[in-house]
């Protein structure tokens, strides 16, 4: 009797948990990091070794850029060292557009409810489209004649260019190493582009007055350097 008890007690037992097997859990990827912020830092750091001993020649020329403004001739005076400067220049756009993403430099409403690698290409193009306009207005605005001064003034700009994205580096990684919150960080980054974009002005206005009056001079760089970095500006204030 109580052996058919213990059966009939189990025979009328219900089974809560579901037959069929349940569907499998979505695994979270380990890193946040977008796959095109990680295919960017490869390619920096490789062309980055490449070109470290090419960096590493020019630096003088790069140092003497900043206390003198006829430092520029120096290194342009040379095919080999001005297109070393400038290859350096291009490649260390990659981290720079790299800071601009990671710690939001550049962060216009628009680009608030996009995801990581949509904001990535937000934040290049922008960038680009700075690059690209300085570019279109030097050639617009070239005179017919005399325009080695000219040309010399643009160009230093690469310098400068290389010269902020190394100090923004080191400033950032020091920085990060320490702790810091990333909003005190992009104080001090946007503190930097401003001492640096500062400096550099002022050089091309000595470089422009060389062959210019103090007047063209002024109108030149409202036209070649404050309307690009303005518009840039106002893109991620208003858009």
């Amino acid at each position: 009797m109580l052996s058919e008890g213990i059966e009939q007690a189990f025979r009328s037992g219900e089974l809560l948990l579901p037959v069929e097997p349940s569907a499998p859990v979505e695994t979270v990827p380990a890193s946040g990091v977008p796959v095109a912020v990680t295919v960017m830092m490869a390619v920096f750091v490789v062309a980055a070794i490449l070109l470290l001993r090419n960096f590493l020649q020019i630096l003088p020329l790069l140092a003497d850029s900043i206390f003198r403004a006829r430092g520029s001739t120096s290194l342009e005076s040379s095919v080999r060292s001005s297109g070393d400067r400038n290859l350096i220049a291009l490649v260390l756009t990659i981290p720079m557009i790299l800071l601009a993403y990671r710690y939001r430099l550049y962060d216009p409403d628009f680009v608030q409810g996009m995801g990581d690698s949509a904001r990535l290409l937000c934040v290049g193009g922008a960038i680009a489209a700075w690059i690209l306009l300085r570019a279109i207005l030097y050639v617009w605005f070239k005179p017919k004649r005399r325009y080695d001064f000219y040309q010399l003034s643009y160009r230093s700009g690469f310098t400068y260019w290389i010269l902020l994205s190394i100090v923004m580096l080191l400033t950032s990684g020091v920085l990060f190493l320490f702790g810091t919150p990333d909003r005190l960080i992009r104080m001090v980054l946007y503190a930097e582009i401003l001492t640096g974009f500062s400096v550099y002005l002022f050089r091309r206005a000595q470089i422009l007055s060389l062959s210019c009056n103090h007047l063209r001079t002024f109108l030149y760089l409202c036209g070649l350097e404050i309307l690009p970095a303005a518009a840039l500006v106002i893109s991620a204030v208003i858009l």
